[in-house]
């Protein structure tokens, strides 16, 4: 359990963005930040040294996209923000669970993948050679996938788009946690979701072949879809890589979880 710094209540509490007195209570299922609820906002303390070679942690990526995305229902209501700290409003619903079925969230992600990315997020590598290059930096052995896949069209990515992220209510999905936002492959998304050791570390069970296929039929977007499934092994390749990754530095979970990449 984590406490907050004393300076950082003051900051917050001083600049109305939280009401002073209040239980600064520490949230769970965030893997990579410390977070509080006080009241109904949420605080976010970014911690540097938790970039990983796949997820960046970008506090002004993520400030660009709740001003961008206000209003829309895809990301929590931003309040304030100022060094490595976030304030916002604590957004309704619960992490995504297999109960809740695969339209909620496809159809969202295909919606974010339409909009027009804000400036001010990096452009990220697409491609096959892109994967591969990943892959092999963390270690893993690339698998053979086809020649010729469909082109990538760059689009507006969440970039960590795990069930534990996306929060379903009855007014839709609400994406949180947005420090690695990019310019980049709407595949990149759609495998971090339906990867069974994501799932996994999001609480949830590995999906049947029948939800994948139900997802990426409710997504729709048939390039896309068929790119993603001709990469799905080297995607699988890069994830079990970036779990052994995780789990050699001490992240519970993480090593088990690997093992589902296969």
């Amino acid at each position: 359990m984590s406490f907050p710094d004393a300076d950082l209540i003051h900051l917050w509490e001083k600049r109305g963005a939280v009401e002073p007195l209040r239980r600064w209570k520490p949230l769970t299922g965030g893997n990579t930040n410390a977070l509080w609820q006080v009241g109904d906002r949420v605080v976010k303390l970014y911690r540097p040294e938790a970039e990983t070679p796949l997820f960046a942690n970008d506090p002004k990526s993520e400030r660009v996209v709740l001003r961008a995305l206000a209003g829309t229902g895809l990301v929590p209501e931003f309040v304030a923000a100022e060094g490595d700290s976030l304030v916002y409003k604590l957004a309704e619903g619960r992490g995504w669970q297999p109960e809740d079925g695969m339209a909620c969230v496809a159809e969202t992600l295909a919606g974010l993948h339409a909009m027009a990315p804000p400036e001010g997020i990096p452009d990220k590598p697409v491609g096959k050679d892109a994967l591969v290059r990943q892959t092999l930096a963390l270690g893993e052995d690339v698998p053979v996938v086809p020649d010729e896949v469909p082109r990538a069209d760059k689009v507006f990515i969440h970039g960590d788009a795990t069930a534990a992220n996306a929060l379903v209510s009855d007014g839709g999905v609400t994406f949180i946690d947005w420090q690695c936002p990019g310019v980049g492959d709407a595949c990149d998304d759609i495998a971090v979701f339906l990867s069974p050791a994501m799932q996994v570390i999001s609480g949830n069970r590995p999906l049947t072949e029948n939800e994948v296929d139900t997802f990426l039929a409710a997504y729709g977007e048939g390039d896309v879809t068929e790119r993603y499934r001709a990469l799905r092994p080297l995607y699988q390749a890069r994830m079990r890589g970036y779990c052994r990754w995780r789990a050699a530095r001490g992240d519970d979970g993480y090593g088990k979880a690997s093992l589902l990449e296969r």
